[in-house]
């Protein structure tokens, strides 16, 4: 039938993916890794930013005065 799969087996074969997946991600300066970081936390305060305030003009009470 089949044969037993080792320990051996499972931690070559994990070897060989992770050779195959670092072969293929891009180098990419810290520098520029930096700045996508940056943009990426401004961008996130820019939309929590803008949700808060439409939720608060949503739900802000109007209340009128009237003199007779």
């Amino acid at each position: 039938m089949s044969e037993r799969i080792t320990r051996a087996d499972i931690e070559a074969k994990l070897h060989e993916i992770r050779g195959t997946a670092e072969d293929a991600t891009p180098d990419v300066p810290e520098s520029a890794q930096r700045t996508g970081l940056v943009a990426a936390g401004a961008a996130l305060l820019v939309v929590t930013f803008l949700l808060g305030r439409r939720r608060g003009r949503k739900k802000s009470t109007i209340v009128e005065i009237r003199r007779t």
